[in-house]
C-alpha cells in the first residue's frame, strides 16, 4: 500500500536512546549495578519452557532448565530462582519471555502473580538477536542467549494491560470477525453450488437478499421442478415456509427455468449440500447478532461511545476499534496510534539517499491497522466531509489506498482527541452529527434486544457524553418516541416510553423541559 505523504514527526528528534522507552532498564541496572541485576530468560513452547538465569553482563548464574506447564513444575521453578536471588545477591530481577502464540500467557501469569516483573520479547527480536552469535543454529538454548540481548537492549517490553471492559471487548471483536469470514466463505460455496444444480439463477438476485429466491432454491433441485410447479404452486411454497414475495420475482424465476435445458445430475445432493451449508451460515448469522448485541453494551462502557456522533461510523465497527485500541491512557497522542497501526510510510535513508514515501511498514498490529482502514474506507463513502477531501484527493490524481491512509490519520487524529478529551469534537466531520443514544437505542431495537439491556446500556453511555450534549441527546430520543408514519422507524414509541424517563433522569433532563425549551435552544 503505497503512500506519497512525508512523515516529518519521524525525521528528527526521534532516538533520544538507544533503548525502546518501554523496555529500558538502565536507570534500574544503575541504581543497583550490574552484577547485582538479574534477568530470567523464558522459551515457551506448548507443555513446558526452557528458562535460564543471568545477570546484566550475561554470567550465567542458572543454566538453562526445563520446567513444566503444571503446578509442581512453576513453583520449582519459582523456588530455584528465589534461592539464586538470594545466593548471588540480586537486588532487582525481571523476566523475560518471548512471546509464543498462546502458549506464553500460561507462564507470564504464574510470573506476575508470584511479584516478578515481566516483560514481552517478540520472536522476531529473538531471531534478530541470535543470527549475528549463532547464524544457522537454532536451538532452545540460543534462543535463551537471545532473550537475555534483547533485554538487555531495550526490547523486552512492558505490554500495557486491559480492564475487565476492553478485553472481552477484543476478544468478541476478534470473534465476530472470525465468524463473519467463514460467512463469507460459506456464502461463496453455496452461489457455486446453486450454479451448478440450478445453472445461471444466481444472476437473477442478490439471493442473500431476497429470501424468496433463497428459499426457492432451498426446496427445489432443478429447473426442471421449477417448471412443473409454476407459479402457483411456487407461491404456495413460500406462504408455507412463511416467506413474503412479490409475484413479479416468481415470474422472473419461472422465465429463467423455462430457458434452461439442461439437468444437472446428482442434483438431490448438491441441494442436501446447499441446505447444510444454508443452515450453518443462518446459524452462524444468529451467532453474530448476539456477539454484536454484547459488543454493543462493552462498548457503552468505554468512552469510546462518543465516536457513534460521527456520521459514518457505526456501533460494530466503533467496538472493534475500541477493542484493538484498548484504554486511551495507553497513548500519549495520535501518532501513537498510528505508530501502533503502521499507519506511516517505511523509509529507507544512506547518505544522500533518502526515500521516506515508501510503502507502509509491514511490521504492525495488523488487528489495529485493519479496523482503522476499514473506518476510513467507510468515512470516505458516507461523511460528507471526508467526501468533500476524497474529491480533493482524486482530483489531485491520488490512489484509492493513498486516500484511505490520509483519512485513517485524520481519523486517529479526531479519535483520539474525542476519546481522550470525552467530547464530541467540534469538527467539520461531525457537522449535522448523529445522536449517540438514538444510534445506540436503534442499534439494540435491530437485534431484538430486551428493553431492560437497552435501558442498562443507554445508561451506562450516558457517563461519557459531555455535559453540554446531555440536552440534545435528550431532545433526539423524544423525538424517536413521537410517532412516525415513516416505515424506517424501528424503536416503537411504545418501547422507547417504557424506558425514556430513566434516561432522562440520567442525563439530568425532565420531560417538561424538553416541551417548554424551543428549537434554538435544544441545539
Amino acid at each position: 500500500m503505497a503512500t506519497s505523504f512525508k512523515s516529518r514527526s519521524r525525521r528528527s528528534g526521534r532516538f533520544l536512546n538507544v533503548a525502546k522507552p518501554s523496555g529500558s532498564l538502565h536507570p534500574r541496572v544503575q541504581k543497583v549495578g550490574p552484577e547485582h541485576f538479574g534477568i530470567v530468560a523464558v522459551d515457551c513452547a506448548k507443555a513446558r519452557s526452557k528458562w535460564m538465569l543471568a545477570d546484566f553482563y550475561g554470567r550465567i548464574l542458572v543454566e538453562a532448565t526445563i520446567v513444566e506447564h503444571n503446578k509442581q513444575g512453576f513453583a520449582a521453578a519459582i523456588s530455584q530462582i528465589r534461592r539464586a536471588i538470594k545466593r548471588h545477591s540480586l537486588a532487582d530481577v525481571i523476566v523475560a519471555i518471548e512471546r509464543t502464540g498462546i502458549y506464553h500467557l500460561s507462564v507470564k501469569r504464574v510470573f506476575s502473580s508470584n511479584g516478578f516483573d515481566t516483560r514481552i520479547v517478540h520472536p522476531l527480536t529473538t531471531r534478530q538477536c541470535r543470527l549475528p552469535a549463532d547464524p544457522g543454529n537454532k536451538t532452545d538454548d540460543t534462543d535463551l542467549l537471545a532473550i537475555h540481548r534483547a533485554t538487555t537492549n531495550g526490547f523486552g517490553l512492558i505490554e500495557p494491560p486491559l480492564d475487565e471492559v476492553h478485553e472481552p471487548l477484543r476478544l468478541l471483536a476478534r470473534y465476530r470477525r472470525c465468524l463473519v469470514r467463514k460467512n463469507a466463505s460459506s456464502r461463496n460455496q453455496i452461489i457455486v453450488l446453486i450454479d451448478v444444480a440450478l445453472p445461471g439463477y444466481t444472476g437473477l438476485f442478490n439471493i442473500f437478499e431476497n429470501q424468496a429466491a433463497l428459499t426457492i432454491a432451498r426446496n427445489v433441485t432443478s429447473a426442471a421442478q421449477v417448471k412443473s410447479l409454476g407459479i402457483e404452486e411456487l407461491a404456495q411454497l413460500l406462504e408455507s415456509h412463511k416467506v413474503r414475495y412479490q409475484r413479479r420475482t416468481l415470474s422472473k424465476i419461472l422465465d429463467w427455468a423455462n430457458g434452461v435445458e439442461e439437468t444437472t445430475e446428482h442434483s438431490s445432493m448438491y441441494n442436501t449440500i446447499i441446505v447444510s451449508l444454508d443452515d450453518e451460515r443462518c446459524a452462524r448469522l444468529q451467532q453474530i447478532a448476539m456477539i454484536e448485541q454484547k459488543m454493543a453494551g462493552l462498548l457503552a462502557r468505554t468512552p469510546y461511545v462518543v465516536l457513534l456522533s460521527i456520521p459514518g461510523i457505526g456501533i460494530v465497527t466503533a467496538a472493534e476499534f475500541a477493542g484493538e485500541m484498548g484504554p486511551i491512557t495507553n497513548y500519549a497522542s495520535d501518532q501513537a496510534i498510528t505508530g501502533r497501526a503502521g499507519i506511516y510510510p517505511s523509509r529507507y535513508q544512506s547518505d544522500k539517499v533518502d526515500r521516506c514515501d515508501g510503502p507502509l511498514v509491514r511490521r504492525a498490529n495488523h488487528s489495529l491497522r485493519g479496523i482503522i482502514m476499514l473506518i476510513a474506507e467507510n468515512l470516505l463513502l458516507l461523511n460528507k466531509f471526508f467526501q468533500g477531501l476524497k474529491a480533493r484527493w482524486q482530483a489531485k490524481g491520488l490512489d484509492h489506498r493513498d486516500m484511505c491512509v490520509h483519512a485513517a490519520k485524520r481519523f486517529c487524529r479526531i479519535a483520539y482527541r474525542m476519546v481522550a478529551g470525552g467530547q464530541v469534537f467540534r469538527h467539520p466531520s461531525c457537522q449535522g452529527r448523529d445522536a449517540i443514544l438514538r444510534k445506540l437505542a436503534r442499534f439494540h431495537a435491530d437485534h431484538g434486544t430486551s428493553m431492560a439491556q437497552v435501558m442498562i446500556d443507554l445508561q451506562a453511555a450516558t457517563e461519557y457524553l459531555p455535559k453540554s450534549e446531555h440536552l440534545p441527546e435528550a431532545k433526539s430520543l423524544f423525538e424517536a418516541m413521537q410517532p412516525s408514519t415513516t416505515r424506517r422507524q424501528r424503536l416503537g414509541p411504545r418501547q422507547l416510553g417504557e424506558i425514556l424517563p430513566v434516561v432522562l433522569a440520567k442525563l439530568g433532563v425532565t420531560a417538561v423541559e424538553l416541551r417548554s425549551k424551543g428549537e434554538n435552544d435544544l441545539t
